[in-house]
């Protein structure tokens, strides 16, 4: 994911990134990773730990604002992909009771749309800019 176009990359700094990632290119949907391997969050070292809650915090803000969702979930599994990373995923009114929560994942298939997942990145962008430089996007 380090090689990943500046086109899917919401941001990167030292520690962090976010970006769309082709599995999971569903549209309102971002991976938050650690830049360096970490495996699950008991793999985190301090500056990753005392940064990863405004991290999520202002990604999810950003995706909510951006994509109007009235649900923006964080998800941290670690069982498929051995590296420490949460999805970030914006539920819209569209996606049926039985696929929300933990069950939204079951979208993936049929949601797979890297174009339109990478035409929110600018907005997202932008939007993580003012919550990351206000501490919330105001309300």
């Amino acid at each position: 994911m380090e090689d990943a176009e500046e086109s899917s990359v919401v941001f990167r700094d030292d520690l962090w990134a976010a970006e769309v990632v082709p599995p999971y290119a569903v549209p309102g949907w971002f991976i938050l990773r650690t830049r360096r391997h970490a495996e699950r969050i008991t793999g985190l070292d301090d500056g990753e730990l005392d940064s990863l809650a405004r991290r999520a915090r202002d990604l999810v803000a950003a995706v909510t604002e951006v994509t109007g969702a009235p649900a923006t979930y964080l998800l941290v599994f670690g069982e498929n992909y051995p590296h420490f990373h949460a999805v970030i995923a914006a539920r819209g009114d569209d996606v049926p009771p039985d696929r929300r929560s933990g069950d939204i994942l079951k979208l993936v298939p049929d949601r797979v749309d890297p174009a339109a997942a990478a035409r929110l990145v600018p907005a997202v962008r932008d939007a993580y800019r003012l919550a990351a430089t206000a501490g919330r996007i105001p309300s």
